[in-house]
């Protein structure tokens, strides 16, 4: 059990609540800090309190952080709108929340980044992602990045839409040739490993790369799910440019189903770097997705019909 006290940024978001449940049943007391801290859900759970704070507003962040002796920003963009950029949330948003842990005195943060990671990408997010780590290590050096692969949960949009599309259509168009490597983790195990890891004081500050058990092709990941949901569909290679195209268009709508920079995440790998601390280091067994799957397809299948 610990008494110490975790500010969880982004402590409603699709990890956020995980991070945040998962410190709660280790004996952490949480700030859930969010924009919109109501729907946090916080005051169901004893050792919580929502608490409001905007990335980008700095007398926010400081007060949500004072008297932490742990940070967690689980903040992500994934659209950009407006004065919400990659740069601002990623970059600027994730410096200025090291720089005032630093500050406050915090003990730990972690950033939660993802698997690929670089700031020499010609991908515009995937290269804010790795600024947002150099960003984050310029002001504190032993900040713990933890980079998850794709994620997946009962209520996640990667799994949820591959499933609703693959009973919709016989015919599924695939990016490329579906050559693409992924690894997908359970958001469940990822929130459980960043908990651990803020249990475990004294294990080094270093970079954990979280993937699941499982490597798929993109298309040997759609026959797995097309297989238990029993579908045969024709898998049809789309060349990359044609999504590069669509994605064009369909970003001119208020809430685009696909843009640019997730096409760009479909053209590389997402799968853990040989020698890099995982979910083993924390002595986790990761889940792959046949545990959600079970959960996802009934539901699909209510829908369809």
């Amino acid at each position: 059990m610990s008494d110490q006290t975790v500010a969880v940024f982004g402590g409603t978001g699709f990890l956020g609540r995980r991070v945040v449940r998962h410190l709660l049943d280790k004996g952490f007391s949480v700030r859930v800090v969010s924009r919109h801290p109501q729907s946090s859900g916080a005051s169901a759970r004893q050792g919580s309190t929502p608490i409001f704070a905007d990335i980008h507003d700095e007398r926010s962040v400081a007060s949500a952080i004072a008297g932490a002796q742990g940070v967690v920003n689980a903040v992500s963009l994934y659209v950009e709108h407006g004065v919400e950029t990659f740069h601002a949330v990623h970059v600027e948003g994730a410096g200025r929340l090291a720089r005032l842990a630093k500050d406050c005195g915090v003990r730990w943060l972690v950033q939660v980044s993802g698997i690929g990671s670089d700031a020499g990408s010609s991908s515009l997010y995937i290269r804010k992602r790795g600024e947002g780590e150099l960003a984050v290590r310029a002001q504190l050096p032993g900040a713990i990045i933890v980079r998850p692969s794709v994620m997946f949960g009962p209520d996640d949009v990667f799994l949820n839409t591959i499933v609703r599309l693959l009973r919709w259509f016989p015919v599924y168009p695939m990016f490329g040739r579906g050559e693409t490597r992924l690894q997908p983790a359970y958001v469940e195990d990822v929130g459980e490993a960043i908990a651990r890891r803020l249990q475990a004081s004294e294990a080094p500050d270093i970079t954990y790369e979280l993937g699941g058990p499982h490597i798929y092709t993109y298309e040997q990941l759609l026959r797995t799910i097309a297989g238990r949901i029993n579908r045969s569909p024709m898998l049809v290679p789309v060349p990359f440019a044609a999504w590069h195209a669509l994605a064009r268009m369909t970003e001119l709508l208020p809430k685009p189903a696909l843009t640019r920079n997730q096409v760009e995440l479909m053209e590389l790998d997402t799968i853990a770097a040989a020698g890099m601390a995982g979910f083993g280091a924390l002595g986790i067994a990761p889940l792959s997705i046949d545990h959600v799957l079970d959960q996802i397809a009934p539901r699909a299948a209510a829908a369809v019909h």
